[in-house]
């Protein structure tokens, strides 16, 4: 044999300095101290450890998604509140601004949570050396975010798959994605973010090449792709811009860190190193280019962002990741710690009242009442006289129905057999309620995703059905034919500010079948001065279609 026997003698080589690739700033963090319990320092090896209990984890992790239903940050609110003092935004961005004050304020009640999409529950933690657990901490955790979860007005997501095509809800919100790193010294530091199916359905890997790396072509790349976006997942947007990347994933799990802000206290310029960096000028270019495109917040105007953050990354020479994400209304994420001087959790907003202007000020322009308890033809004469953009007041009975309740009509269509005639008869809005709290009409019941039910609209307005649709974001070109060939109606309603709904405008909630599928059951809704927008009409008009989002 011609191998060698032994390694050759090592080439020198320098000393190794690491640079992390992330090197976060201090931690300004407000936290307030929620408990001092299951916290103790001990001794070992000489050395003193930070001895966490199990309960102590699971504690912090149902305070953690106990709060982020519903409360705000402090800074979120603000920029809300920005929105209506700003002389440049449209009537409908303040419109929908003030929505969400006054949905924030229902929400830190602690009755009502925020959103209906309660969210994926998601934990990312980072222990320190010093620090010694009984190994279970997974498992703690997840267990505090699932007692949140049964013992708060909050909605059950996840699906367990049974087989390909099979699924069941797990009826206590589980799993949450868990992810610990070890990282630190003698503190235990974590993130918790519920995470909407609107936004998370928004996070873009985009495979490009290095040619892009000049300022005009990256920036009109981004243009392009932050237009595909669209409002579905509740704007104004905290953006988040992430280029490069030594993995795909590493580059996407950037994009969320960064728009629920974690990585603000990176440096603002890179180093032979390869350090992950923040640029601030590209922020306020990109910052701008939105305000620019006329989206605004969901229905025109200048603010489809709150704020943008760009990440640039280091990369293989070949690959040129670039991701794009987002937060939504429901910006849904707080820090906590465990030292050995307790239990802490971010301090967020109480008090979300004090944003909210001293007079309720004239917003969304003129207002056209629609009586829905009238026979679906006269529903559809009366919308037939506004046009696109119109600002409309419902009331009367709608019927709720979303993905899994479009699937079981559809069977029914293909069997042979007609569409209920609720289904008919009413409108329908795709919305699926949290739970409904003691004393309440309904829980957080606001507007899911419309384009998921886009494939379903031709066939169900050829059977009668689906004629007045209800729900937010755009929808498909083949939406837009269909309601022009059948005579039918989208209607855009305001997307994250469903605690607002249930508190003022649905009266009485009811099962109309399918019962076994939990909050994606059919619903008889009866609702009063629920706001919506004319989005698309029996003309072929899409007010979407004018933002380059049809």
């Amino acid at each position: 044999m011609n191998a060698p026997t032994a390694f050759p003698d090592p080439k020198p080589v320098p000393p190794y300095k690491h640079t992390p690739l992330f090197p976060l700033g201090a931690d300004t963090t407000p936290y307030k101290k929620i408990s001092t319990e299951g916290v103790r320092v001990e001794k070992v090896l000489g050395k003193d450890m930070l001895v966490v209990s199990r309960e102590a984890l699971r504690a912090l992790s149902e305070a953690a998604f106990g709060d982020i239903n519903h409360y705000l940050r402090p800074g979120h609110l603000k920029q809300l509140r920005s929105i209506l003092d700003d002389k440049e935004a449209s009537d409908n961005d303040k419109f929908v601004a003030f929505d969400f004050l006054k949905n924030a304020n229902i929400a830190a009640g602690g009755v009502l949570p925020m959103c209906q999409d309660t969210g994926t529950a998601i934990i990312m933690g980072k222990k320190g050396f010093r620090v010694i657990t009984d190994g279970d901490d997974e498992a703690a955790l997840s267990e505090g975010a699932r007692d949140a979860y049964l013992r708060r007005n909050l909605r059950y997501s996840q699906v367990a798959p049974l087989s390909m095509y099979e699924e069941k809800n797990t009826a206590n919100n589980m799993p949450a994605q868990c992810e610990i790193y070890a990282e630190g010294d003698d503190a235990y530091k974590f993130m918790f973010m519920a995470k909407g199916g609107g936004s998370a359905n928004k996070s873009f890997l985009f495979q490009a090449t290095p040619s892009v790396l000049t300022r005009e072509r990256l920036l009109a790349f981004l243009k392009e792709k932050v237009l595909t976006l669209g409002t579905a997942a509740c704007p104004p947007y905290h953006l988040a811009i992430v280029i490069g990347g030594t993995s795909a994933e590493l580059c996407m799990k950037t994009v969320k860190l960064a728009s629920a802000r974690y990585l603000d206290a990176l440096p603002t310029h890179g180093s032979a190193d390869g350090n992950a960096f923040r640029d601030l000028e590209m922020e306020q270019e990109i910052l701008k280019m939105t305000q620019s495109l006329g989206v605004g917040a969901q229905f025109g105007g200048k603010y489809f962002c709150h704020d943008v953050r760009v990440i640039r990354l280091p990369r293989h020479g070949a690959s040129l990741p670039i991701g794009l994400g987002v937060s939504c209304s429901a910006d849904r994420q707080v820090l906590g710690k465990i030292t050995r001087d307790g239990v802490y959790l971010e301090e967020l907003e109480h008090n979300p009242a004090q944003y909210l202007p001293a007079v309720e000020q004239a917003l969304g322009g003129e207002v056209v009442k629609i009586d829905l308890n009238q026979p679906m033809k006269e529903i559809l004469a009366t919308l037939a006289k506004n046009p696109i953009k119109t600002r409309l007041s419902l009331t009367g009975t709608m019927i709720v129905a979303r993905d899994s309740a479009h699937a079981k009509l559809r069977e029914r269509l293909e069997k042979g057999e007609p569409l209920p005639d609720y289904f008919k008869n009413h409108p329908v809005y795709y919305a699926g309620p949290a739970k409904t709290p003691d004393g309440y009409a309904s829980g957080a019941f606001g507007p899911t995703t419309a384009g998921r039910m886009d494939s379903f609209v031709d066939q169900f307005q050829a059977a009668g059905g689906s004629m007045v649709m209800v729900a937010k974001g755009n929808r498909a070109v083949a939406v837009r034919e269909a309601c022009k060939k059948h005579g039918g109606f989208y209607l855009g309603s305001i997307g994250g500010a469903a605690a607002n709904l249930a508190e003022h405008c649905i009266k009485k909630v009811e099962v109309v079948e399918y019962p076994e599928l939990g909050m994606e059951a059919i619903w008889r809704i009866e609702v009063v001065d629920f706001p919506a927008f004319i989005i698309i009409d029996d003309k072929g008009n899409d007010f979407f279609k004018e933002l380059n989002l049809g």
